[in-house]
């Protein structure tokens, strides 16, 4: 029987319906005839990329290469925009569908400038005088970057502004000898309980060792241990070789006058040298002096907001840096690092730092402080005045504040903590693959091209790749 399409009919006794044919779905979109390199460059901004971005470099070489060649123009043709995301197709298809791990990076870095305009309200502490060149930095210099695992970037503030590590440069080095000589060797020198002291205390452990590698006399002690059989340049230049990978290749430098104003008033590091050779804390043949000079030099070591937040990040990434994807130092190394940074890393606020942040931190009489988000974010903060136990002021009153909007703290219940944010967390668009909503800036002429940016890039329309195989498909592929 010849059965058409239409109401119920019966058949055997049985009700049966049979729906008419689904309509073919709409061809994908025309593609433009030319994208705006401004858009693009927005577009790409929106995810918290740079376009200083190692891993962007080819793709920024060939629009740089192309405004040469167009004489200035602002526009690309479809065959231009071709070859300037070929080759990154894969990072930018995972930047906007969203799969970083701050999904939504414009609403969270909206969140990070309110976080830093209020804290830059605080006022108190003092600058550090008794290194005569911290004294010469204005108190109301305030910076603050961050870097995540997936080398998303945001900053605000005097982050371009050059600062010595000082003691940030602590957990660095220790990760470094960790990575090198092992955990086991390194830990015959130096312990890994708190103190409960002053960081320049002149006292060791019951086995007459520094109590922990975050103290002075801890440090000077991993200074002895780093390529003990090499002369002082070659020593710092190998330090340095591992901070400038840490950061990226990002700026990392030298504060010669830091240096020399460390050694003419450094008699309580003199003074803690002497007790730990009395003691017999170094290894055997270790020069004192030149661990000492070693020491002072590394505190001397410059960095900005911008490269040490992407120091942290490559903590928080397990020794992998985000923006270039190389290993830099063993899971091992940072695990053990995060660790005395959490317990040791905040002088005598550390207990009250880890109750109620709850994360691994260092600070630096310079004014830094050097936060990690294990597997999520570094963040480096920078404001000189210092509280009375020497950790700055505004910067931890900025690692409170964000502990108290995101559940960033170790302890904090990911799924039933309704009271704080997450910016892990993506909605469900996100995970279906929505792209990027278009940010306000763009009047309404820029929309559809916008639009036309987003799916050439990653060709997404309805969970599948047809638009962007018919855009690359030309014979030269």
């Amino acid at each position: 029987r010849e059965l058409k399409y239409g109401p119920p009919y019966s058949r055997d006794g049985v009700s049966v319906l049979i729906s008419s044919p689904q309509p073919a779905p709409p061809p994908p979109p025309p593609l433009p005839s030319h994208f705006s390199r401004s858009n693009c460059l927005s577009a790409l901004r929106s995810t918290g990329l740079l376009t200083s971005d190692p891993r962007l470099s080819d793709c920024m070489r060939q629009l740089r290469q192309s405004m040469q060649d167009s004489a200035g123009t602002v526009m690309m043709d479809p065959k231009l925009f071709r070859k300037c995301v070929g080759a990154n197709i894969l990072l930018l298809t995972q930047a906007f569908r969203r799969k970083f791990i701050i999904p939504d990076f414009e609403a969270f870095a909206s969140n990070i400038n309110q976080l830093y305009y209020s804290t830059q309200r605080q006022v108190g502490g003092h600058v550090a005088d008794y290194i005569p060149q911290l004294a010469k930095f204005s108190p109301d210099l305030w910076g603050v970057s961050l870097c995540t695992v997936d080398g998303q970037r945001h900053s605000a503030g005097d982050t371009k502004v050059p600062f010595c590590l000082q003691s940030c440069v602590k957990p660095l080095e220790y990760a470094i000898a960790v990575h090198e000589i092992g955990t086991e060797h390194v830990h015959r020198y130096v312990g890994k309980e708190p103190s409960g002291l002053k960081f320049n205390q002149l006292s060791l452990d019951e086995e007459d060792k520094p109590h922990n590698p975050m103290v002075n006399a801890g440090a000077i002690v991993i200074s002895s241990l780093l390529k003990p059989n090499s002369n002082k340049a070659e020593r710092f230049d190998y330090v340095m070789e591992y901070l400038k990978k840490m950061a990226g290749t990002e700026y990392v430098g030298f504060s010669n006058a830091t240096f020399q104003s460390e050694k003419e008033t450094g008699d309580r590091n003199f003074a803690i040298g002497y007790y730990l050779k009395e003691k017999k804390c170094f290894p055997k043949n270790a020069d004192m002096i030149a661990a000492l000079d070693f020491y002072f030099q590394l505190c001397s070591i410059e960095v900005t907001c911008e490269s040490g937040s992407v120091m942290a990040a490559t903590l928080a990434n397990g020794g992998i840096c985000p923006i270039t994807g190389e290993q830099v130092l063993s899971a091992e190394a940072v695990r053990n690092t995060l660790s005395l940074m959490h317990s040791c890393g905040m002088y005598d606020f550390s207990g009250q730092f880890a109750f109620h942040v709850g994360l691994p931190a260092k600070s630096g009489v310079s004014g830094a402080v050097l936060l990690v988000v294990p597997n999520v974010m570094g963040i480096m903060c920078w404001s000189p005045p210092l509280d009375r136990v020497g950790n700055s002021v505004r910067g931890i009153h900025f690692c409170q504040e964000l502990v108290s909007l995101f559940n960033f703290h170790n302890y904090d219940n990911l799924r039933h903590f309704a009271r704080k944010l997450d910016p892990r967390r993506q909605s469900l668009d996100d995970r279906v693959g929505t792209p990027l909503p278009l940010p306000d800036t763009f009047n309404n002429s820029h929309v559809s091209e916008k639009c036309s940016i987003i799916k050439a890039i990653f060709g997404m329309d309805n969970g599948d790749w047809c638009f962007l195989n018919l855009f690359f498909k030309c014979p030269d592929h």
